[in-house]
């Protein structure tokens, strides 16, 4: 695991933007943390560094949203779900498996559909409600690999 500090939502964006060029078709990154954390807004920078013109807004109430970048986006966020099965009914793998990059905020709530292979992002708000502490978790060494190179420079 590696953490980082990040000490405005800009600096979050900006880590997030950072991965971005790393990132290539079926990557799946699990977003989590508490309400405000800053889920979307690392989402906002994944879009960015993506290439991805006009507005990122969180997908709460439709579930998933789509974008078109270097790479397509396919931004989640299962917070409103009430099972998993909600989530594989939406055809899911088709998404995870597919020819873009997979962004799932509260991913932790449908964890045992994820793949084993990817990114977990947990953002937690420090004391000042500016900083975050950001753990990354890669699974898979294809991710550690990456995340390597997007944290230790290529």
């Amino acid at each position: 695991m590696f953490t980082v500090i990040t000490h405005s939502p800009e600096e979050t964006w900006e880590l997030a933007k950072r991965l971005a060029p790393k990132l290539s078709k079926g990557d799946l990154i699990d977003l989590s943390g508490d309400l405000g954390a800053g889920k979307t807004v690392f989402a906002k920078g994944l879009a960015e560094g993506l290439g991805i013109d006009g507005p990122v807004t969180s997908p709460t109430f439709t579930i998933i949203k789509e974008y078109e970048g270097r790479l397509p986006l396919y931004h989640f966020d299962v917070y409103r779900l009430t099972s998993p099965d909600e989530l594989e009914e939406l055809g899911a793998d088709e998404y995870f498996y597919g020819e873009g990059v997979s962004v799932i905020e509260w991913g932790n709530r449908v964890e045992e559909l994820l793949p084993d292979e990817r990114l977990t992002i947990k953002i937690l708000r420090l004391v000042d409600d500016s900083f975050r502490r950001v753990e990354i978790i890669p699974y898979g060494d294809r991710w550690r690999q990456k995340v390597d190179s997007w944290l230790l420079g290529d």
